[in-house]
C-alpha cells in the first residue's frame, strides 16, 4: 500500500501527473486527492456532502453513524473525535472546505511522511513517492546516525529518514493542507493517565484486543501468526483462534537447549487443535545475523537502513511460506514487552508513584541486577529533564558503553557509535542530536518509563511498517495488534505499580487474557534469549561481512574505518553487546550498495479510477 495525499490546488493536481494512479480519489472539487495503489477491501470511503473521510486499513465502524459525524463536523480538529475511537492501525484522511486533515498511528506502523514539491507539502504513506516527486538526496548525518547501537538514533531522530527534505509526521500529530499548498503538523494524541487498577486495566485490554483481533478477520481468508512459545505472541493465536479465524502458526526452535520456547510452543500448539502449526528448524539458513539488504531488497527500503535488517532473510522467508499456505495477513507479537513489561526506567517511576510500595520492588531490581545501594539511590534522585538528558546523552556517545552495574534511569536509551566511526562521523551525530534536545519541546509523556514504552513501541512500529515494505508484492502483510492505538492506551493508562505486581510476570497481559488463555500457558515467567542465534549468524556470513570492508561505501563517505571494522568482524568479543554496532554497520553498508542509485521519476499511468 502506497499513495500520496495532494492539497486541494491547481499545484497539487499538476503533481498527479507524475504519480502512478492505479487507484485515485478526489476532492469534492474534482482535484486528485489521494492517488496510489491500495486494497480495495481496506479502503472505506464516506461522503457526507462535500466532505469526504477515507480510511486506509482494516478496522471496524458504523457507517452511517460515522457519516452523520463527519457532516456535523464544524472544523477538521472535530474528527479527534472519529480517530478516537477506531480500532486498528490506519490512515485516516478528510478533505473539508478545501481543506484536508491526513494521519497514521501513533506508533507509526501507518506513518505519513511530507517534502515540498511543486511549492506545496505533499503527504504520502511512505517515502519512495516522495523521492520520485522531489529526487532528495541522501543525508550523511542521519545515515551516520543509523550506525548508533543498540537500535539507531533515539526519539525523535528516529522518525527521520536518511533523504533530505523529507520528513516524517511528529507522534501523535495530524497533518493540514491548506488550500494555497501550506501545512502544518497538530498535535491530536496524548496519552491517557494512568488512573486504573489492574482489574480496570485488565478488563479495558481484553475489550480492545478483541476488537482489534476482529477487526482483522475476514470471512474465507487464511490468518498466520508467530508462535514462538512466549506469552505476547501465544496470547494472539489464542484470541485469534477464539474470533474464528483461520489460522497457521509459525515457531523456529532455539539454538539455545536452556531457551524453552519449544516446549511452551508445542504446550500451546496442543491446545489450539483448529490451527495448522509449523516448526522450523533452528539451524534454518533464514534466520538471524545476516548480511541485511542484497540485490533482491534493491530500493525496497527507501526510508534508509533498518537495525534489525540482519533478520530480512528471516522475513522474506515466513513470508514465503505463509503465502504458499493461503496467507495475506500475519500476526505478530510486537510491542508486548513495551506495555507488559518492565522498562528501564519503571524503578525512577514507581519510586515516584507509590515511595513505599515502589521502593520495595525497586530493591527487588536492584538485588537482581546486583546494582549498588549508592548508584541506584544516584540513579533515583536524578531530576534532568528530557531535553538535558539527550543533550548528555548526545556528549557520551563515543563513551564505552555504561557497566551493567549500574543502573540507567534516564529519559532516553543511551546508544554508542561503533569503535571503527570516524572522528567527523562521530561528531556530526554528535551534534544532529545535541540539535533536537534544543528543538524538541518535550517528551512523549511526563513520566519517564511511559515516555520510554512510546519511544521503543515507535521503534517497533516503524520495525513493522519497514518489514512490510521490503516484502512489498508478495502478497502478505505483516501487522502487530498490541501497537494500536487503542491498545497502547488501555495498558499504559494503568498504574506502574499495578502493571509491574511484585512476583508476577506479566501481570495486566495475563489476568486480561486469562479464560482465553489456559492457564498453563499463563504459568510461563521467563523470556528467551538468542545470542546464540547471533553468534552463529556472525560466523556462517563472516566472509560475506568481509567483503563489505572492501571499498566500503560508508569509508567512501567518511563514516567509518574499514580497517578497524574488519578487525571487529574477525574478533567481535564474547558478549551479545560487542555484535549490536556490527549488525547496524553491516545493514548501512549493506542499504548504501542496494540504494546507491538515484530513485527513478515515474512515467503518468492513469488507469483510472476515480471516486
Amino acid at each position: 500500500m502506497e499513495f500520496v495525499v495532494l492539497p486541494d490546488c491547481p499545484a497539487g493536481a499538476h503533481l498527479a501527473a507524475d504519480l502512478p494512479a492505479a487507484r485515485r480519489i478526489d476532492h469534492a472539487s474534482g482535484r486528485p486527492w489521494i492517488v496510489g495503489d491500495w486494497p480495495e477491501d481496506e479502503a472505506t470511503v464516506l461522503e457526507a456532502g462535500p466532505r469526504r473521510m477515507v480510511l486506509l486499513g482494516r478496522t471496524r465502524l458504523d457507517r452511517a453513524a460515522t457519516t452523520a459525524v463527519l457532516g456535523r463536523l464544524r472544523s477538521l480538529r472535530d474528527v479527534d473525535t472519529i480517530a478516537s475511537r477506531l480500532p486498528g492501525a490506519l490512515h485516516l484522511a478528510v478533505s473539508m472546505d478545501g481543506r484536508s486533515r491526513v494521519q497514521g498511528s501513533v506508533a507509526g506502523v501507518r506513518q505519513i511522511f511530507t517534502a515540498e514539491a511543486g511549492g506545496v507539502t505533499v503527504a504520502a504513506s511512505a517515502v519512495g513517492p516522495l523521492l520520485s516527486l522531489t529526487g532528495a538526496g541522501l543525508d550523511d548525518t542521519l545515515l551516520a546516525a543509523r550506525l548508533l547501537a543498540p537500535g539507531g538514533a533515539p526519539w525523535p531522530l528516529s522518525l527521520r529518514p536518511v533523504h533530505r527534505g523529507v520528513d516524517a509526521l511528529g507522534t501523535g500529530h495530524w497533518l493540514e493542507q491548506e488550500p494555497d499548498g501550506r501545512s502544518r503538523q497538530i498535535r491530536w494524541w496524548t496519552l491517557p493517565e494512568a488512573t486504573r487498577s489492574l482489574v480496570q486495566g485488565a478488563g479495558a485490554v481484553r475489550s480492545v484486543l478483541t476488537e482489534a483481533i476482529a477487526a482483522r478477520i475476514r470471512p474465507d481468508t487464511t490468518l498466520s501468526a508467530d508462535l514462538s512459545g512466549g506469552l505476547d505472541s501465544t496470547s494472539l493465536c489464542f484470541l485469534a483462534d477464539a474470533a474464528g479465524a483461520d489460522l497457521v502458526t509459525y515457531h523456529v526452535m532455539p539454538l539455545d537447549g536452556a531457551n524453552e520456547d519449544t516446549a511452551w510452543a508445542r504446550k500451546a500448539a496442543a491446545m489450539l487443535p483448529d490451527a495448522r502449526h509449523h516448526t522450523l528448524s533452528s539451524d534454518r539458513a533464514e534466520n538471524l545475523f545476516d548480511v541485511g539488504y542484497t540485490a533482491a531488497h534493491a530500493h525496497l527500503a527507501p526510508e534508509g537502513p533498518a537495525t534489525w535488517a540482519s533478520g530480512l532473510a528471516h522475513i522474506q522467508d515466513l513470508s514465503r511460506r505463509a503465502t504458499a499456505a493461503g496467507v495475506s495477513l500475519h500476526l505478530t507479537g510486537f510491542g508486548g514487552d513495551e506495555l507488559f513489561g518492565r522498562m528501564p526506567a519503571c524503578a525512577w517511576s514507581l519510586a515516584r508513584a507509590h515511595p513505599v510500595g515502589g521502593l520495595a520492588l525497586v530493591n527487588r531490581y536492584r538485588l537482581a541486577n546486583r546494582w549498588t545501594w549508592g548508584a541506584t539511590v544516584r540513579a533515583l534522585t536524578d531530576r534532568s529533564t528530557f531535553a538535558q538528558n539527550l543533550a548528555a546523552v548526545a556528549a557520551r556517545i563515543s563513551d564505552p558503553p555504561q557497566p551493567l552495574s549500574e543502573p540507567d534511569f534516564g529519559w532516553v536509551f543511551a546508544p554508542r557509535m561503533p569503535a571503527w566511526a570516524t572522528p567527523d562521523a562521530v561528531s556530526a551525530v554528535r551534534d544532529l542530536l545535541t540539535a533536537a534536545a534544543a528543538d524538541t519541546p518535550g517528551p512523549l509523556d511526563t513520566d519517564r518509563a511511559r515516555h520510554q514504552a512510546l519511544a521503543s513501541i515507535v521503534f517497533e512500529g516503524k520495525t513493522v511498517r519497514q518489514a512490510n515494505t521490503a516484502v512489498a508484492g508478495t502478497g502478505i502483510v505483516w501487522d502487530a495488534p498490541l501497537l494500536d492505538d487503542r491498545v497502547l492506551e488501555a495498558a499504559l493508562s494503568t498504574r506502574v505499580d499495578q502493571r509491574l505486581a511484585a512476583g508476577r510476570f506479566k501481570p495486566l497481559l495475563t489476568t486480561a487474557v486469562r479464560g482465553t488463555v489456559p492457564d498453563d500457558i499463563l504459568d510461563r515467567r521467563d523470556k528467551g534469549e538468542f545470542s546464540a542465534e547471533a553468534f552463529r549468524g556472525l560466523e556462517r556470513n563472516r566472509a560475506r561481512f568481509l567483503e563489505l570492508c572492501e571499498d566500503s561505501h560508508l569509508a567512501r563517505l567518511g563514516l567509518i574505518d574499514p580497517a578497524a571494522f574488519r578487525s571487529a568482524v574477525l574478533n567481535p568479543g564474547p558478549m551479545s553487546h560487542h555484535l549490536q554496532p556490527i549488525e547496524t554497520t553491516v545493514a548501512c553498508e549493506s542499504w548504501l550498495r542496494t540504494h546507491s542509485h538515484p530513485h527513478p521519476r515515474p512515467h503518468h499511468q492513469d488507469t483510472g479510477e476515480h471516486r
